[in-house]
C-alpha cells in the first residue's frame, strides 16, 4: 500500500528538491537519496520504562506497591513485548498509584454491562500527571472501541496526538475505527493514512483492517445513498447502546434532510427529462414514464461499496488458509463484528476471482 501521510513541511521539501533536481539535470543519480520520514514512531521499552521509573520516583508510593511496580518493569524483559503489552504494564502500573485508577483499569478487565459506561473526569484534573492521563484515556478508549463505544472512544483520544502516548499506532488505529463507525470519512482517511505510515512496523490485524478501511471508502461519496445509509446504521447503533439524547436526535434531522434533498433532486431530474422530451417532440404529449436515470439507485446494505482494484502488495489477501482463519479469529475478538464480515466478504470476493471459469 503506499504511504500517503506526509505533512505539509514534507511535500514542500519534496517539491523544492524535485525543481532543484530536474533543473541541474541530476534527478535520475540523486533520486534514490531522497527519503520519507514518518511524522510519528514508537518509543522503545527502554523509553518507556525510563519514564516510568522517572513518573514512579515522584508518585510517592507505598513501599509495597513501589516495589510491585518496580517489579514491572525489569532493565530486560524476559520476552520481547509490542507497543500493546507496554501500554497494558503501564496500566497495572498506574492502577497501583491510586484508587480511581486501579478502579478504571478494573473496569477494562471486564465485559461492558452497559447502558452507562464510566466517565473517569479525575483524568483531567491538573494534578494528575500527563504520562498516566494520556495513557489511561488511550487505555479506556481501547476497551471502549471493543465494545462499539464510539462517541466515548473520541471523547477520550479525539484529541491525543501520537508523540503524547505509548503506544502510538493504537492510538491512531481507534481513532480511524471510531472515525470509521460514526461515519466521519474525511477524518477517518487522515488517521488511517498516518497509521499506514509506518505500516511495516503494525500488527498484522492493524494493517489488514486499515486496508479494508481503505477498501471501505474508496467509493463513499456525500450525500449519496451509501452515505445516507450509513448514517442510518449508525442511528440503529446508538439505540441499540440505549442513546436516544439531542445528538442522535440531530443525526436523525441530518438523514430526514439528506433524503428530502435526494428526493427533490431527482424529482427535478424527471422534470427536465420530460420537459426536454417534449420539446423534442414538437410539443406532442407523451406517456409519462420516468427515465431509468431518474430511478432511485439500489440501496446497499450498511458500509458495503462498489469494489475497487487496490492491488495485493501487501499480499495479505494470499494468506495460507490456516493464517487467515487466525486473522479471522483475532479480528472476531478484539473489533466490532462489522470487520470480520468486511473480511469474510473480502475472501469471498477473492475466491471468486480466483475460479477459473468452467470450459464448456
Amino acid at each position: 500500500m503506499p504511504r500517503h501521510g506526509w505533512s505539509m513541511r514534507s511535500c514542500l521539501a519534496v517539491a523544492l528538491a524535485i525543481g532543484a533536481l530536474s533543473a541541474s539535470g541530476s534527478w535520475p543519480a540523486a533520486r534514490a537519496e531522497i527519503a520519507f520520514e514518518a511524522s510519528w514512531e514508537a518509543p522503545s521499552y527502554q523509553v518507556v520504562r525510563e519514564q516510568m521509573l522517572s513518573w514512579l520516583a515522584g508518585a510517592n508510593l507505598k513501599n509495597s506497591a513501589e516495589a510491585s511496580v518496580r517489579k514491572l518493569w525489569p532493565a530486560q524483559p524476559t520476552e520481547t513485548l509490542d507497543a500493546s503489552q507496554v501500554l497494558d504494564l503501564a496500566a497495572a502500573s498506574f492502577a497501583a498509584s491510586s484508587a480511581d485508577a486501579a478502579e478504571l483499569v478494573a473496569v477494562c478487565n471486564n465485559a461492558y454491562e452497559g447502558p452507562a459506561v464510566a466517565d473517569p473526569e479525575w483524568l483531567a484534573d491538573a494534578d494528575v500527571p500527563p504520562l498516566v492521563q494520556r495513557n489511561l484515556r488511550l487505555y479506556y478508549a481501547r476497551w471502549l472501541a471493543q465494545y462499539g463505544l464510539y462517541d466515548e472512544v473520541l471523547h477520550q483520544i479525539g484529541d491525543l496526538r501520537p508523540a503524547e502516548v505509548i503506544d502510538p499506532a493504537s492510538l491512531l488505529f481507534y481513532q480511524m475505527v471510531a472515525y470509521h463507525q460514526l461515519v466521519r470519512p474525511d477524518d477517518a482517511r487522515s488517521a488511517m493514512v498516518q497509521l499506514m505510515e509506518r505500516d511495516d512496523a503494525l500488527p498484522r490485524r492493524f494493517q489488514q483492517v486499515a486496508q479494508l478501511v481503505e477498501r471501505d471508502l474508496s467509493g463513499l461519496e456525500d450525500e449519496s445513498l451509501d452515505h445516507i445509509a450509513r448514517r442510518m446504521h449508525d442511528i440503529r447503533r446508538r439505540l441499540a447502546y440505549g442513546r436516544a439524547g439531542t445528538q442522535v436526535q440531530e443525526i436523525e434531522q441530518g438523514v430526514l434532510d439528506s433524503l428530502d434533498k435526494k428526493i427533490k433532486d431527482l424529482e427535478d431530474q424527471q422534470q427536465q427529462q420530460q420537459a426536454a422530451a417534449s420539446a423534442g417532440s414538437g410539443g406532442a404529449q407523451q406517456p409519462s414514464q420516468g427515465m431509468q436515470d431518474s430511478k432511485i439507485a439500489e440501496l446497499k446494505a450498511p458500509m458495503q461499496v462498489d469494489r475497487r482494484d487496490i492491488g495485493n502488495k501487501s499480499g495479505w489477501g494470499d494468506l495460507p488458509p490456516k493464517e487467515r482463519e487466525q486473522a479471522l479469529q483475532q479480528i472476531g475478538r478484539e473489533f466490532p463484528a462489522h470487520y470480520r464480515e468486511l473480511v469474510e466478504q473480502y475472501f469471498r470476493e477473492l475466491a471468486n476471482e480466483q475460479t477459473p471459469p468452467k470450459e464448456n
